[in-house]
């Protein structure tokens, strides 16, 4: 028997759906059959979808207690359920700790941490009633686990993310299961922005091990996966989405010789 990702008659929420990462996971669920809805402040620039199925937009601050409330409102009144949540939305722009004003880094940590928190307990509460129970799933980066120079705020946040992951995953077991991925870099149509020109992009793509960066549906397949029954017996487990990391500094300044054998 094939193992395959089969969500048809699954209902999804991807927070920040609509750009980047979260189109990635958008179209991956889309392509497992699942019902998508896509929250965002504002719609997507073109058209996400998969074999002629669309997702839903709705307009949505998650930072804002009232609004998450009425979207996960919507969407059961919608579709009588939600089974599985990606809380995606997040990001920051390179500002150094030393200047950067407390209201900046306050800022930073509500969306990339508080804001998927508030949006989880809202998603759990429904999950929790529904005899199938749900899942959610983090989008958490690298930044967590190693120095975040430029972004520490963001960095510290995500660590955060990975934390509460474990702890909602004991929380609300045996109901809701709670993942999170750990991405590295990802080519998107922000990328030159972080990376400079396209020759910047690919010198960064080239010092990770799998020789690229990550395309956003290399992030939404993990992400179906850990929705999926495959994954029924996966929770609080953070999986690691970086194309086998970064080298080591230090081989690129060793004067060893490769390989060498004594």
């Amino acid at each position: 028997m094939a193992l395959e990702i089969d969500l048809a008659d699954r209902v999804v929420l991807v927070t920040g759906g609509v750009r980047g990462v979260g189109a990635g996971v958008s179209r991956a669920f889309l392509a497992a059959g699942a019902t998508v809805i896509a929250c965002a402040r504002r719609p997507a620039d073109a058209p996400i979808e998969v074999n002629g199925r669309a997702i839903e937009f709705l307009s949505c601050d998650i930072r804002d207690a009232d609004a998450v409330r009425a979207l996960i409102e919507t969407v059961v009144e919608r579709h009588g359920r939600l089974d599985h949540l990606v809380n995606n939305a997040g990001g920051a722009p390179f500002a150094l700790a030393a200047t950067a004003s407390k209201n900046f880094h306050a800022k930073i940590v509500e969306l990339n941490l508080l804001a998927p928190l508030l949006v989880s307990q809202a998603a759990n509460a429904v999950m929790q009633r529904q005899p199938d129970g749900g899942s959610i799933v983090n989008i958490s980066s690298v930044s967590g686990h190693r120095p975040s120079p430029g972004t520490a705020a963001y960095g510290a946040a995500k660590a955060g993310m990975d934390s509460l992951t474990a702890s909602l995953a004991v929380e609300w077991a045996p109901k809701v299961r709670v993942n999170s991925l750990v991405v590295g870099p990802v080519d998107t149509e922000l990328s030159q922005l972080h990376y400079g020109d396209q020759d910047g992009v690919d010198a960064v793509g080239e010092t990770i091990p799998l020789g690229r960066m990550a395309h956003p549906d290399d992030i939404g397949r993990c992400a179906a996966f850990l929705a999926s029954p495959l994954a029924s017996y996966v929770s609080g487990a953070s999986l690691l989405v970086h194309g086998g990391g970064e080298r080591p500094a230090f081989l690129a300044a060793s004067t060893a010789a490769a390989g060498q054998q004594s």
